[in-house]
């Protein structure tokens, strides 16, 4: 028995309670003042640099999320636009502490040591992006196409699984850089552009005339795609129930404009809304217990909002995407998605 397994077994023959130990990189975060977060250096919508330089989209606002819960300030982190071929390849050298940058989670990923896949917050999948002028309605056309992928990622896989199964022709185009693959296909070297959809949605706004290009509605694969941290349970721990507090906010109709008014009356609110934010329930025991800021969930939601405020501010109908959220699976349970929150309790 180690002295850290003798000492608990006497904190709790004595009734007394240790004092909370967060996980190593969890303490060097809190240590050093800020979260480090990867995400995609140039996808609208997703993460791309505004005018002054500073990064915003949905999955930035994840790495916000993360920040606010951890500090109780949605400011302390520092977003690093890394090529996908990096990304992992970064985090597991210790370059960054967590990335949101629509990475798919598969079984040989997720069993990488040196990576933890701790939540999905995009269902997705793989599609085919063509010029107009080439009046293909359907990716069974694509015989004899030359398709632009990114290198090293699942697209090739489920582009080899699908031609194959379908036992057509063609060729592809690995292209690691982003830059050089759309260009390539912008200018007419490939036929088809292949990735999730939502990257394929953000990548056509880069088009010189994007209404010159069109997404078929073929489905090839499933991509989940999930916030990956550094293995800690205890920031594993915050990022995951940190983006269930998103969910139950939205559930519950807690949103970045009303959490003052329902918190200053929390007595009045549902009881799961109470179990979020009262000070001596649930959200406040899990606070203690991680080592975070006592307000993580009100910081979250006054910050950064809930996933539905997410989803419309950078994805939405009113947004450069215009994506449908009523036809996605990215919606609650309740209204026909895939997303629910697990219980904080």
């Amino acid at each position: 028995m180690n002295l850290k397994t003798l000492a608990l077994a006497a904190a709790l023959s004595t009734g007394f309670i240790l004092p909370v130990q967060a996980g190593e990189v969890l303490n060097q975060i809190k240590a050093g003042g800020k979260l480090t977060c990867i995400v995609n250096p140039n996808s609208p919508g997703f993460s791309v640099p505004d005018s002054k330089g500073v990064f915003q989209g949905f999955n930035v606002d994840f790495c916000r999320m993360a920040a606010a819960s951890i500090f109780g300030d949605a400011g302390k982190v520092e977003i690093r636009g890394v090529g996908f071929s990096d990304s992992l390849k970064t985090l597991i050298a210790g370059g960054a502490h967590m990335a949101s940058r629509s990475i798919t989670r598969t079984g040989t990923r997720d069993t990488e040591p040196g990576l933890s896949f701790i939540a999905t917050t995009f269902y997705d999948g793989q599609g085919f992006m063509v010029p107009k002028k080439l009046k293909i309605n359907k990716a069974s056309e694509l015989k004899g196409a030359t398709v632009c992928a990114e290198d090293g990622t699942t697209t090739l896989q489920s582009l080899a699984d699908y031609f194959g199964r379908l036992k057509l022709r063609y060729k592809v185009q690995n292209i690691a850089d982003k830059s050089a693959r759309l260009q390539a296909f912008f200018s007419g070297k490939c036929d088809v552009l292949s990735s999730d959809f939502s990257a394929l949605a953000s990548d056509r706004l880069l088009a010189k005339n994007p209404n010159d290009f069109t997404i078929l509605s073929d489905v090839i694969s499933n991509e989940p795609l999930t916030l990956v941290s550094r293995p800690d349970k205890e920031l594993e721990s915050t990022i995951f129930w940190s983006l269930q507090v998103m969910l139950l906010a939205e559930e519950y109709g807690v949103n970045s404009g009303n959490v003052d008014k329902i918190t200053a009356s929390l007595g009045s609110a549902a009881p799961e809304v109470q179990r979020i934010f009262a000070k001596d329930q649930a959200g406040a025991e899990m606070a203690r217990k991680l080592g975070i800021s006592p307000d993580w969930a009100y910081a979250i939601i006054k910050s950064v909002g809930n996933y539905g405020e997410v989803f419309e501010r950078n994805l939405g109908k009113n947004s450069a995407l215009g994506m449908n959220r009523a036809t996605s699976p990215n919606r609650l349970v309740r209204d026909g998605g895939l997303l629910y929150a697990n219980p904080i309790r």
